[in-house]
C-alpha cells in the first residue's frame, strides 16, 4: 500500500474538517475576520477576570480564554486558582455576553466545565503530548457536542497531534481547532517555542477546513514579537490568533513576560494585515502562473543536480570501499558546511536554510555510502 494513502481515520477527518458550519467558522465569518481569543494566561482573581473581560468586550474579540488549572513544571508555583474560576468565566459569558474558553488536563476537568456552560475548551501541549490523557478526554466528551481546540505536542510530531485530534473526533466531536503554539528546542533562539512553520502547514494540507489558530504568546515568549508572530501565521492563512491579555502583565501570576494589556491588544489587531485568499483579477493570476511555471522549472533543476550530486556521492563511497577506508571524513564535512554556507550569503540566501539543507544532504550522502561498504557482506 502506499504510504501516501491516507488511514480511514485520516479520510473520516478530512471529510468532516470540510464543514463550513463550524462553531470556529461561524464565529469568524461575522466579523470577516480572523478568529480573535484574548483573555490572561491565568484566571488570578475575579475582579482581574472581570476587569480584563470588560475591556476585551469593548474590542473584537470573540472568545475570552483564562487558565484556571495551570500545568506547571515545578510545584510550588502558582498552578491556577482551581475550579472556582469556573464560576468567574460564567459571570463573563452571562454578563457580558462573550464566549468563554478554558483548558481541561482531565476527564474531571471536562466535567465540571460543561456544568458551568464552558463554550469550548481547548487541550495544552502537555496533555497533547500523552495519548492516555487525551484518551482519558476523549472518553468523558462521549456524547456531548462542545468544541475543542487541540494545541500541538511540545515536540515537533505531526503525528501525535493528529492522534489527538482523532481521538476527539472519535469521541463524537464535529467541531475541531487545532492550536499552533511553537515547540521546545534545546537550541538557541528568539523564541519561547520555535515555531517549525512547516509542520501546521503541512497539517494544513492535509486537513484543509480544520481552522488553525496561532497562539504567539507561547511561541514569543515576549510581548515585543507578538505581532510579527501573528501577522506571519495570518499570511500563511491561518484562521485566527489566541494572544494572552492580561491588566497588568508585569505581575501577572504566570508567564508575565509573553502577556500585553487590553491596550496593547487593540494596538495589535489594528495593525494586522488579512491577506487575499486568490488574486482578484484574471491578469494577475496569468502573471502568477507565469513565475509558477518558472519555479517548478528551477525546481526540476535542483532536482537533476541533487541526482548528479548523489551519483557522485555513490562513486566515491566505491572509492572508500576499495580503499577500506570509512565512511565519515569529519574535516571535509566541516568544509563543506563552511564553504556552503558562506555561499549562501554570498549568493543572498538564508545562511540557516542552507545549513539544515546541507544537514539533510549529508545524512543521505552518510546513508548512501554505509549501504555500499556493506554490500556483498
Amino acid at each position: 500500500m502506499s504510504k501516501q494513502r491516507l488511514t480511514l481515520q485520516e479520510l473520516e477527518l478530512r471529510m468532516k474538517f470540510n464543514n463550513k458550519e463550524s462553531f470556529f467558522t461561524k464565529l469568524r465569518v461575522k466579523e470577516q475576520g480572523p478568529l480573535i481569543i484574548a483573555g490572561p494566561c491565568s484566571a488570578e482573581s475575579e475582579a482581574q477576570v472581570m476587569l480584563t473581560a470588560q475591556a476585551l468586550a469593548k474590542q473584537d474579540v470573540h472568545m475570552f480564554r483564562a487558565g484556571i488549572w495551570k500545568p506547571r513544571s515545578r510545584p510550588n508555583t502558582f498552578e491556577g486558582v482551581g475550579y472556582k474560576g469556573l464560576e468567574w468565566l460564567s459571570r463573563v459569558k452571562q454578563e457580558l455576553g462573550l464566549k468563554v474558553t478554558t483548558e481541561v488536563a482531565n476527564a474531571r476537568h471536562v466535567e465540571e466545565a460543561l456544568k458551568y456552560g464552558i463554550d469550548a475548551l481547548w487541550i495544552g501541549a502537555r496533555t497533547t503530548v500523552n495519548p492516555f490523557a487525551v484518551q482519558e478526554i476523549a472518553d468523558a466528551l462521549q456524547g456531548v457536542q462542545v468544541p475543542v481546540m487541540v494545541k500541538n505536542p511540545i515536540n515537533p510530531d505531526l503525528a501525535l497531534w493528529i492522534g489527538a485530534l482523532e481521538r476527539i473526533y472519535n469521541a463524537g466531536v464535529t467541531d475541531l481547532a487545532a492550536i499552533h503554539r511553537g515547540f521546545s528546542s534545546y537550541q538557541k533562539s528568539k523564541y519561547r517555542n520555535v515555531p517549525v512553520w512547516q509542520i501546521p502547514i503541512e497539517l494544513k494540507a492535509r486537513f484543509q477546513s480544520l481552522p488553525i489558530i496561532v497562539d504567539p504568546s507561547h511561541i514569543a515568549g515576549n510581548r515585543d514579537l507578538i505581532f510579527a508572530v501573528s501577522q506571519k501565521a495570518l499570511d500563511l492563512g491561518y484562521d485566527g490568533v489566541m494572544i494572552e491579555t492580561h491588566p497588568d502583565p508585569e505581575n501577572a501570576l504566570s508567564d508575565a513576560e509573553q502577556q500585553v494589556t487590553p491596550n496593547a491588544l487593540k494596538d495589535i489587531l489594528e495593525r494586522l494585515q488579512v491577506r487575499k485568499t486568490a488574486y482578484d483579477d484574471a491578469e494577475l493570476e496569468n502573471r502568477a502562473e507565469e513565475l509558477r511555471l518558472q519555479i517548478d522549472a528551477a525546481d526540476h533543476d535542483i532536482i537533476a543536480a541533487l541526482a548528479k550530486r548523489m551519483a557522485l556521492v555513490e562513486q566515491i563511497g566505491e572509492y572508500k570501499k576499495q580503499n577500506n577506508v570509512q565512511v565519515l571524513q569529519l574535516e571535509r564535512w566541516k568544509e563543506i558546511f563552511r564553504s556552503r554556507v558562506e555561499w549562501a550569503e554570498e549568493a543572498g540566501i538564508n545562511p540557516d536554510f542552507v545549513a539544515e539543507l546541507y544537514k539533510l544532504i549529508h545524512v543521505e550522502s552518510i546513508r548512501k555510502q554505509t549501504q555500499i561498504l556493506n554490500e556483498d557482506r
